[in-house]
């Protein structure tokens, strides 16, 4: 883990202070169903270990919405983006805002989730989070109810941005989820383990590392064009995971686009290391256009 603190520490450089987002929506009405009980208050932090900001203690799952500007083209589509933390924070900018604030100026409706998460004991989300992932067996074990949770929200948020369609000129058959890190199993989950009318409708999947158990779920009957973006030095040695789901894509007749970055490690988001991996969005957009998602 030693390897990992160093990359975190130094390997980044900011883009500043992201847009506010137009709008805060609740997913749920009074307590989400599945964690009544929970008592924890969430809260955000600036991580020295991650070098941004990030959010913890989630029990109120909601939407920042970030609406396309006036004098952009509306495109009609939305995006839901999940951002990475290993369940224990949210990676709240470089996972999350500033990717909203570039897509929204590109014509897309984007809604970034603040999905739950485990409890944090100290006042140091990410620092915790390391610490748990040195027995990653027991970690991902200990917080399979909180994903399952973190799934229902993710499928949640497209269930808003679809009946809410009319108010965000949004095409309800333009409607995709992007999840980074832990973020891509929310995202996964959506379209791997959910009802046929609630699928997205293109998906990207960030450095994830979606849960085992979801490899092994068939690839869905309808037609979801993928993303897959990863470095090959992943500190958390999630790149085979990417390389395993773009595999079950193609092997099933998927539309899937596979970028796999010599350099980059893990959590590259919207950060900037003056590395190729640096122009990641950019493909994303390109993909985007391709696909008829960016027109």
């Amino acid at each position: 883990m030693k390897i990992i603190y160093t990359f975190l520490a130094t390997g980044f450089l900011l883009l500043g202070t992201s847009a506010k987002a137009q709008e805060t929506i609740k997913l749920y009405q009074g307590k989400a169903p599945g964690s009544e009980n929970w008592t924890q208050k969430e809260a955000q932090m600036y991580s020295d270990l991650f070098k941004t900001e990030v959010v913890y203690n989630v029990t109120d799952p909601s939407l920042l919405v970030y609406q396309v500007p006036k004098g952009v083209k509306n495109t009609g589509t939305a995006i839901v983006i999940a951002p990475g933390g290993g369940f224990q924070s949210l990676s709240i900018n470089r996972e999350g805002k500033e990717l909203a604030e570039i897509l929204s100026k590109k014509g897309i409706t984007a809604f970034v989730l603040k999905y739950r998460l485990n409890k944090t004991e100290t006042n140091d989300p990410a620092r915790e989070m390391m610490d748990k992932l040195k027995d990653r067996a027991a970690f991902e074990k200990n917080s399979l109810a909180t994903i399952q949770l973190a799934a229902q929200d993710g499928k949640n948020a497209l269930n808003y941005v679809r009946a809410n369609a009319s108010k965000y000129g949004i095409d309800i058959k333009k409607v995709g989820i992007i999840g980074f890190s832990a973020g891509s199993t929310v995202a996964m989950e959506t379209a791997l383990d959910n009802k046929a009318e609630q699928l997205p409708d293109f998906v990207a999947n960030i450095y994830g590392g979606p849960r085992p158990e979801l490899l092994s779920v068939p690839a869905p009957e309808k037609k979801i064009p993928m993303f897959v973006c990863a470095a090959s030095d992943d500190q958390l040695k999630l790149a085979p995971r990417s390389i395993q789901m773009y595999n079950k894509w193609l092997e099933a007749g998927q539309t899937v686009e596979l970028h796999m970055y010599s350099k980059g490690g893990h959590g590259f988001g919207t950060g900037k290391q003056n590395l190729p991996v640096d122009s990641w969005e950019t493909r994303f957009e390109d993909w985007l256009k391709l696909q008829g998602f960016l027109n």
